[in-house]
């Protein structure tokens, strides 16, 4: 009888606290806001901007809460995510209004919680209480979203793929230096750190030198090639294509299985 009246005050109490996370919910509610794009496309200034101006008062005339006067305040609290990098807003603020400078760019993804509190449009609402919403605003860097068609390709198909971008007029200067190392490299000799490492650099340089060429704008994948976040120097990033491949089960011990590996632990 004890062990089924702790069983059921158990059960209660669990049941007490989904419903009183459930009413939490309800009358605190979160948005999961993401901000992507590529490098240079402004999305610190972007988030920068926003939350400043939501914080500040600015003026925001296409927003209709924050024009119509519905806005009563709005300021940061603790992100959810303990284990996500903050978004440093300050930072980029004391670059911008203090020092006149471009704020450091997005190199790794990182969360800020805007919470708004607000007046209903709704006449019967107000009658009750304000609103409430917290904004989890999420940067995140679009080279990472480059990644996104590798899920469907094989390591012989982006190695293919990737000579055949290398050779394009617009590329071709560029990729040389990488392209002669390869055609050096025997895939199916015996797997080596160090050649692994040339090969990797080698085209790590290639990428970037494209992203920073305005005719040959890098939208290559592996992303985090040209912004490896946590993943620098990990051999998940220590890869690249190979050429004369085919799909074809590499030799155990090979050069080719090595690469094979990394790229499919990429």
């Amino acid at each position: 009888m004890a062990s089924s009246l702790t069983t059921f005050t158990d059960e209660a109490r669990i049941a007490l606290d989904t419903l009183s996370g459930r009413a939490t919910g309800l009358f605190s509610p979160s948005l999961r806001l993401g901000v992507t794009g590529l490098s240079r496309a402004g999305k610190t200034v972007f988030i920068s901007a926003l939350v400043h101006n939501l914080i500040h008062g600015g003026r925001l005339p296409l927003f209709e809460a924050q024009k119509s006067g519905r806005i009563a305040r709005a300021f940061l609290e603790q992100q959810p995510d303990d284990a996500v990098p903050r978004f440093q807003y300050e930072d980029h603020i004391a670059a911008l209004v203090n020092d006149r400078v471009w704020p450091d760019s997005t190199r790794a993804i990182s969360e800020l919680r805007l919470t708004i509190e607000y007046e209903s449009a709704s006449g019967w609402s107000r009658m009750f209480s304000s609103g409430r919403l917290s904004v989890d605003i999420v940067d995140y860097p679009g080279e990472w979203l480059l990644d996104l068609p590798l899920l469907g390709k094989s390591f012989a198909d982006f190695s293919h793929e990737a000579f055949e971008m290398a050779v394009l007029p617009v590329r071709e200067d560029l990729s040389q230096a990488w392209r002669a190392l390869s055609a050096g490299i025997d895939p199916n000799a015996d797997a080596d750190e160090m050649t692994a490492r040339r090969l990797a650099e080698s085209f790590a340089a290639y990428l970037k030198a494209c992203k920073l060429d305005e005719r040959a704008l890098s939208t290559l994948p592996p992303g985090r090639f040209l912004m490896p976040g946590d993943l620098e120097g990990s051999p998940a990033l220590t890869f690249a294509p190979l050429a004369g491949i085919d799909d074809k089960r590499p030799r155990a011990g090979s050069l080719h299985a090595m690469m094979d590996r990394r790229y499919e632990a990429y």
